[in-house]
């Protein structure tokens, strides 16, 4: 008699209890039991993951009770890859992730100016993760640094895996780097020898994706202004061409429902028709200051890599920071929702960091996965936490007469905050499906 071997990973098998997460056209197919692999992370990681995973666990059982669970399943990258296998990303755990289809991950150190590349680019080039989307919103109470925090409420998709952070580079003096200035001199343009050399590839086929994934989204949650940001007016062939090809795919798939700027005035006196989504498009540095000084203006917005880092961030800084700035990197087969803030290695270990970002993307993830009352229960929990001003010292330390918890004791408080909703929850602005 023979018996079949349980599947392992970094040479940890899988749990017998759980089951594989399914796609159809590009849905996840969510059983009762879903495997998710995670990735505790470096720094504050371990400590943030431990509070996330816990109080997803609770949310899960309160909106649920015995009938879902997720069974959570490790795999490694960072630090505690190298110091278990040699390597800061295993093929190990890109095998897990590739099978199990979606996952979670803490923050990944990457050096700067040089060593290894980024483990977090690798991941979404590897998975074809093309969509990053940061939900940026305000969470009453929370320290801001400008006065109207509430007026911002916007979704920000980033194309994922082209523009520089495609990571084609030459170093300066290289033979390959000398070859590029010498086939730009050849088309008329001068390079000065000392350069090193970056390309910035951006696709048809890639631009076209991302604004249709931005469009989806606004019609699916009820979203009136697609915003297309863009540096085309010095970057003609490159971003210049995404405005071009993004225009052009929402006429050929969504001519029937967009409006562009130029009707809403030329046809409909400004007034955006029912049941229409305005696309509109704005230049790269404009769209700071208006993000800044007209942030009601916005709520979703379909831009290039470098473009969506600046903005995502910029936007968040409005809200109170990357602390509770949630992200995702999606794409066909697969997600990887993770913090989008840095390993904070100044205070790790000592079990005060803030462990919203990660944990409003684990909410990212129960909505992805069609867990919309869970995903409710822990949104619901952290907005009446914070306006308790029972926070970590992150927050606390801008609020009047708040109370400081450590990360352990801000999960147990969102734990106790949460309360099951009356009747299936609705899709939130925010959502990812």
């Amino acid at each position: 008699m023979t018996t079949s071997k349980v599947r392992t990973f970094n040479g940890v098998e899988i749990p017998a209890e759980g089951e594989v997460i399914q796609f159809k056209d590009g849905k996840p197919i969510t059983p009762a039991r879903p495997i998710i692999p995670f990735i505790e992370g470096d720094g504050i990681g371990p400590e943030i993951s431990d509070a996330t995973r816990r109080v997803i666990d609770a949310a899960v059982s309160k909106a649920y009770g015995a009938n879902r669970r997720i069974v959570w399943f490790e795999i490694f990258a960072g630090e505690k890859a190298r110091a278990s296998f040699g390597n800061s990303l295993p093929d190990g755990t890109l095998e897990a992730i590739d099978h199990f289809g979606v996952a979670i991950k803490g923050p990944l150190g990457t050096p700067t100016g040089g060593g290894m590349r980024s483990l977090n680019v690798t991941m979404r080039q590897r998975f074809d993760l093309f969509s990053c989307v940061r939900p940026v919103r305000y969470y009453g109470g929370v320290p801001s640094v400008v006065k109207r925090p509430q007026d911002l409420d916007v979704v920000i998709f980033r194309e994922n895996v082209e523009d520089v952070y495609a990571g084609i580079e030459f170093e300066m003096g290289t033979p390959a780097a000398l070859e590029f200035i010498a086939l730009a001199a050849k088309h008329g343009h001068k390079i000065p020898e000392d350069s090193g050399i970056g390309i910035k590839p951006m696709s048809r086929f890639g631009s076209r994706r991302i604004v249709r994934a931005a469009i989806q989204y606004a019609i699916e949650h009820d979203r009136k202004v697609v915003t297309i940001v863009h540096k085309g007016n010095i970057q003609k062939y490159t971003e210049g061409a995404f405005l071009k090809w993004g225009l052009e795919l929402a006429a050929e798939e969504f001519g029937d429902i967009m409006v562009s700027e130029d009707d809403l005035w030329k046809k409909h006196g400004g007034k955006l028709p029912e049941g229409k989504i305005l696309l509109n498009h704005r230049i790269a540095d404009a769209t700071f200051f208006e993000l800044l000084c007209k942030s009601s203006t916005f709520s979703v917005i379909a831009t290039m890599n470098l473009n969506g880092d600046y903005l995502s961030d910029a936007a968040a800084a409005q809200v109170g920071g990357l602390g509770i700035a949630p992200g995702a990197n999606i794409g066909v087969h697969c997600a990887l929702f993770e913090a989008t803030h840095g390993t904070a290695p100044d205070i790790a270990g000592k079990g005060i960091a803030n462990p919203c970002s990660l944990l409003l993307s684990g909410i990212m993830m129960l909505d992805y996965l069609g867990w919309e009352e869970a995903a409710t229960i822990v949104t619901r929990s952290v907005e009446k936490t914070i306006r308790a001003r029972t926070v970590t010292g992150d927050l606390a330390r801008y609020m009047k007469k708040a109370t400081t918890l450590g990360t352990s004791a801000f999960a147990d408080a969102l734990i106790a905050n949460m309360v099951k909703p009356r009747r299936k929850a609705a899709p939130r602005k925010g959502t990812v499906k």
